[in-house]
Formats: structure tokens, C-alpha cells, sequence
């Protein structure tokens, strides 16, 4: 087995760890049932991310390099992406069932691969581009336009998915060129902030078994996009994505 293969395997093997964290995040946060104000549960989620800070902190790197970048376009991007995909997905999973939901955000993997055609100049398959076509069918058929009325939780899953897939195509942009610190730093601040600021309206005490549910969702999400960082760094965005 050549070293290029060798490198897309350990990609793929820490993208399945990354999707498994996901899952289960996602379940924590759906079980939380609404009884948390989305912005405030996306508050609380992101803010427990911070735990994963110090396991990011290479040799000389410090606090400081969560907003230094190689790339502030693509960091202020990777910023919004976040807040919209963590506030997205939460409202997504409190408004529709978890397999409508996943059927939704599972887009992902289809925006990722054209994405990544289009701006990273990767060569996709014929049998991936039909993975894409088949993704997109299933989803008219979930959804069912003209059939039936469409709720904002159908479209803050798409736009969870969407984002998504602009995030993974920004840590294989960049690369090695940027620090894991920057560009975890950019949506860890872009969903805390957002959410912050959001959530100040419909502030609610959550209960202890609500807290500790999104205590799990936000340290299951840090672990995912942590593996994700790492996993698009050794595989291309067409293999990891599909992976979801």
C-alpha cells in the first residue's frame, strides 16, 4: 500500500470516529426537547467546546492563536459558518424528527463534493457524482415541495448541511498553512458570540438534566470538529464527506 493511501485510510478511519461523535451529539441535543431556547443550548454547546482548547495548544502556540489566522477571510467565514451550522442543527433536531433531521443535514456530503470540485480542483468519480444525484432525490422525496408545507426546521437543516460542507472545504483549503488552534478558534468564537448576544431575550434556567444533556452535546461536538480538522488534513473533502 503506497503512503498516499496510507494517509487517505488514517483519514478515513478518523472521519468515522468524527461522524460517530456527531451522532451522538446530535442525539444528546434532541433529547433536550425544545425546553432549551435554541440560541441559549448553542450558547451552552459551544461554551463547553473550550474544554478542547488545550488538547489543540501545540509548542509555542498560546490563547492568542484562537484569532490569529494565515487567512481572515476564510476564518471570518468559518466564524459565521459555525454560528449558523450550531444554531441550524439545533433548531433542525427541536423541530423534526431525528431521521428527517439527519436525512436533511446528510446533504453535507453532497454540497462538500461539489465544493470541493469547484474550488479545490479535486477529481470526483462518476459513482460519487451519482452518490450526489441520488442524496438530492432523496431529499425532494423526504421533503416533498408543492406536497407539503415546509417548517424552518427543514431549512436550518439545509443551511446546518450547507455550512457544513463550507467548513470542511475550508480545512482542506488551508491546510497546514493554518494552525488546528485558528481554525477551531474560528468556530468555537462564531458560534459563542452569535449565541451570546441571541440568546439574551429568551434566557431560560435549564434544568440540571437539561444542562447535562448539552454538556454532552457541546463536548461530542468539540470532539467531532476537532476529528474532522484532522481527517480533512489527510483525505480529500469527496472521501470524508460521504463518510457521514
Amino acid at each position: 500500500m503506497s503512503s498516499s493511501s496510507d494517509t487517505t485510510l488514517k483519514g478515513v478511519v478518523i472521519a468515522l470516529l468524527c461522524f460517530a461523535a456527531y451522532s451522538f451529539s446530535d442525539a444528546a441535543v434532541k433529547l433536550v426537547d425544545g425546553r432549551v431556547p435554541p440560541f441559549q443550548a448553542g450558547f451552552i454547546g459551544t461554551l463547553v467546546g473550550f474544554a478542547a482548547v488545550p488538547f489543540l495548544l501545540k509548542r509555542g502556540d498560546s490563547l492568542r492563536d484562537l484569532v490569529r489566522t494565515t487567512n481572515r477571510p476564510l476564518w471570518l467565514l468559518r466564524f459565521v459558518c459555525s454560528s449558523i451550522g450550531t444554531v441550524g442543527s439545533i433548531i433542525a433536531f427541536t423541530e423534526l424528527s431525528m431521521a428527517e433531521a439527519f436525512c436533511l443535514i446528510f446533504l453535507l456530503p453532497s454540497f462538500a463534493t461539489i465544493m470541493s470540485v469547484i474550488f479545490l480542483k479535486e477529481q470526483v468519480g462518476m459513482k460519487r457524482w451519482a452518490a450526489v444525484i441520488v442524496g438530492f432525490i432523496g431529499v425532494l422525496i423526504v421533503l416533498r415541495p408543492g406536497f407539503r408545507e415546509l417548517s424552518i426546521g427543514h431549512l436550518t437543516a439545509l443551511a446546518s448541511g450547507f455550512t457544513g460542507a463550507v467548513s470542511v472545504i475550508i480545512y482542506r483549503y488551508l491546510g497546514p498553512s493554518e494552525k488546528n488552534i485558528s481554525m477551531y478558534g474560528a468556530g468555537l468564537l462564531g458560534g459563542l458570540i452569535v449565541c451570546a448576544v441571541a440568546m439574551i431575550p429568551q434566557w431560560t434556567t435549564p434544568t440540571f438534566y437539561d444542562l447535562s444533556l448539552l454538556v454532552v452535546f457541546g463536548l461530542l461536538a468539540a470532539v467531532g470538529t476537532v476529528l474532522l480538522m484532522i481527517a480533512s488534513f489527510y483525505a480529500p473533502a469527496a472521501i470524508v464527506t460521504p463518510l457521514q
